[in-house]
């Protein structure tokens, strides 16, 4: 794990696994996630060429929080982050709660990232046309209803979800996520990527709620950025059997994003996706570097 002392004094984690001098791929966890390696993920960006690099979003783990922070603010820490690596272009997946990250990535740097990639990512949550909500497990739109409500309704609510998150171990999760786990998600959380999701959980709240209550109030609120403005290459991936992160979202963002390349795919889960796809993902970006 290295660290990165920002322009404002934030201190920002992150780590870096691959190809010394290959192309940043950075990557943006789920919420709540830190950065933690899975080595499938580095495999796969090392097949390509590719650094794989993920840091934690400010909040969880050794990141200083950074309240009232946008999905937007994340293209300047991303920039930061370009800059101690020594890279000039960069490209970018967002997973789950990633996924408006990764946007933003496209959106506010566009000289430097080259494409971007969101996999089983929310919408906006006033997207015209979208019943945000629907279609999500009982767990989420608990969540999501403390968070309508305000920052002290949330921070009762994910207090309580973070004292069961402290010390979960892999065997826990499928029961841990409850009504969030498709069928086809159950059967993702293999020994390996079962232990990796504990292991992102436990380190996401190690320091507290306070990047898990971040990222739910941007996610509420204006995002800091225009989709419909976004020229860097997107593509979009969602899959069918998704309690988390809807279907019709993915669809949503499809259609909103201008010549956005959308997989949307039958029997895959939010899990499944990942951990499944993550290759045709990385494969799919790299066709656009020069």
């Amino acid at each position: 794990m290295t660290s990165l002392r920002l322009a404002d004094g934030r201190n920002l984690e992150y780590l870096v696994a691959g190809p010394d001098g290959g192309t940043p791929l950075v990557f943006h966890h789920g919420t709540p996630f830190a950065a933690v390696l899975f080595e499938p993920m580095v495999e796969a960006a090392t097949r390509h060429g590719l650094r794989f690099v993920v840091h934690s979003r400010p909040g969880y783990a050794d990141s200083s929080p950074q309240p009232g922070r946008t999905i937007a603010s994340v293209a300047e820490d991303v920039a930061a982050l370009l800059a101690a690596l020594d890279a000039e272009r960069f490209l970018t997946v967002g997973w789950s709660g990633g996924g408006p990250h990764a946007l933003a990535c496209a959106a506010l740097l566009p000289e430097r990232c080259v494409a971007a990639a969101t996999v089983a990512g929310v919408a906006p949550y006033r997207a015209e046309g979208l019943d945000w909500l629907d279609g999500m497990g009982a767990e989420n739109i608990e969540e999501f209803a403390a968070a309508v409500s305000g920052a002290a309704p949330l921070t009762e609510f994910l207090s309580a979800q973070a004292a069961g998150l402290a010390n979960v171990q892999g065997a826990d999760i499928a029961a841990a996520l409850g009504e969030l786990i498709s069928e086809v998600d159950g059967r993702a959380l293999s020994d390996a990527f079962a232990d990796f999701t504990a292991a992102a959980f436990r380190k996401a709240v190690s320091a507290g709620i306070d990047g898990w209550h971040e990222d739910d109030l941007a996610f509420i609120g204006d995002w800091g950025f225009d989709l419909a403005a976004i020229k860097t290459p997107v593509s979009v991936w969602q899959g069918d059997e998704d309690r988390m992160v809807p279907f019709a979202h993915g669809r949503w963002l499809a259609g909103a994003l201008p010549g956005a390349a959308a997989q949307l795919l039958p029997n895959e889960g939010h899990l499944s996706l990942v951990l499944d796809r993550f290759d045709d993902v990385v494969a799919d970006l790299v066709k656009r570097l020069p």
